[in-house]
């Protein structure tokens, strides 16, 4: 159990939260610190510390049943010390809820996982600052949390990870509900300004339908895409970061086959597979960089009939489909971060390239040949929603060393809505010469 000492938090965060709500916090405190006394004495003269400390473990991490244990015992506090009514801080919503998380919780985080926060897609603390995701833009919270607090969050969290170090400079870690938490501190942050992430999926419902709802594709594309998921072409999501790429391809990995083997390679495990196909038999692996190197060999050999790349973001996941693809790979579907769906092929050359060298020019037509279509993601008028912004069309001739993409649906920003004509764009085409990167013609 890390050791929380009251009057340091206190003098360090300004109050305990109740002070920053304006009510006064005199009442709360004392509430607090009783409670903390309460707590520790039994702790120490428990025989079971391990359990008590794995309990806090998994309460922290969004265990239902293990938080419930430390909110009945705050309430069994109330009860018996007849305590009535407790001044609370405003962003929490009981006087219970807010003794757990103040004391060993979440602290002024825990706000943004209540039912009036589900829908934001993000918060951060930076220094003693809390912001959350709303509209697309990070507010600041009336919210803080002191130097202390933040050690005991950051080291409370870290619990659930046994291999990460509480002295080094990054941690990524995943809570139950699939939240995941990034954190910087000690040498790569200014002044002690330690920065924590979280990052999480909305969508709970990974259906077209959804999408249409939420206006992120044009509802009279669903058949259309439910077909293309159908023949099986291989795609790859493309657009900047939180534009919707791997909410999109869970989504349309939600509509595969759900006969046939798959294999879904991910650096984190951000896409719930096993609650959108629970009776698909998909392999799921997380490698990349020098793991995934030692898997290739053994994934080129396996029997999937598609593979599922998320977040390819280096050249060994990039050239690992490119191979399975080579082989007669279908099926395929990748996310990738970029803002120029016409520079695909060649960003994902680029990063091959410097690797393992070879050709821009060869890499970009492998690429061009591995996928049908490409499709653009990014924000509407509004940062928050998400768009389908283009559908790109791409074939690679090898023979001539040509590659062409061709625009089939662009957003139209002023009129809202999706346009499917070839001549919205002309097609891009590029001569690849032996010697030559590619030039547009």
């Amino acid at each position: 159990m890390a050791e929380f000492i009251l009057s340091e938090w206190m003098k360090e965060s300004g109050g305990a939260g109740a002070a920053e709500s304006g009510r006064g916090d005199t009442a709360f405190s004392e509430v607090l610190g009783n409670i903390e006394n309460r707590f520790r004495k039994e702790w120490e003269e428990s025989d079971s510390r391990e359990n008590l400390l794995n309990l806090q473990k998994k309460a922290i991490m969004g265990c239902k049943r293990e938080k419930e244990y430390f909110l009945a015992k705050i309430r069994s506090y109330f009860k018996e010390q007849e305590i009535g009514y407790i001044d609370y801080p405003d962003w929490y919503s009981s006087p219970e809820e807010a003794v757990y998380h103040e004391l060993w919780g979440l602290a002024g985080m825990a706000e943004w996982f209540s039912d009036a926060w589900m829908e934001s897609s993000s918060a951060k603390i930076i220094g003693d600052r809390i912001f959350f995701m709303k509209g697309g833009r990070m507010v600041k919270m009336p919210q803080s949390i002191g130097k202390e607090r933040r050690n005991q969050l950051i080291r409370a969290l870290l619990l659930n990870s046994p291999h990460e170090k509480t002295g080094e400079d990054y941690y990524e870690v995943y809570m139950v509900d699939g939240t995941r938490v990034t954190a910087f501190r000690n040498g790569v942050v200014k002044d002690g300004e330690d920065i924590i992430i979280f990052r999480r999926y909305v969508v709970q419902c990974y259906t077209f339908e959804e999408q249409a709802m939420r206006g992120t594709i044009d509802p009279y594309a669903i058949e259309s895409f439910e077909e293309m998921v159908r023949r099986g072409v291989s795609v790859a999501f493309v657009g900047e970061i939180r534009s919707g790429k791997t909410t999109f391809l869970s989504t349309w990995q939600s509509y595969e086959d759900p006969g046939l083997e798959g294999v879904l390679v991910e650096t984190d495990p951000e896409i719930p597979i096993r609650r959108l196909m629970p009776d698909a038999p998909i392999v799921q692996i997380l490698a990349d960089g020098e793991k995934m190197e030692n898997i290739v060999k053994s994934l080129m050999r396996s029997d999937a009939q598609y593979f599922c790349f998320g977040e390819a973001r280096d050249a060994v996941a990039l050239n690992t489909a490119l191979r399975i693809s080579e082989r007669g790979g279908r099926r395929m579907k990748m996310t990738f971060h970029i803002t120029n769906p016409f520079d695909f092929p060649f960003d994902v050359a680029n990063e091959i390239v410097m690797k393992y060298g070879g050709s821009v020019a060869d890499h970009a037509l492998r690429a061009a040949s591995a996928f049908e279509f490409i499709f653009h993601f990014g924000s509407g008028k509004n940062p928050a929603e998400k768009r389908l912004l283009g559908i790109y069309e791409m074939d690679a001739d090898k023979a001539k060393r040509r590659i062409e993409i061709r625009c089939r649906c662009l957003y139209d920003e002023e009129s809202e809505s999706w346009i499917y004509d070839e001549k919205i764009l002309p097609a891009k085409l590029f001569e690849l010469g032996a010697a030559a990167a590619g030039n547009e013609v």
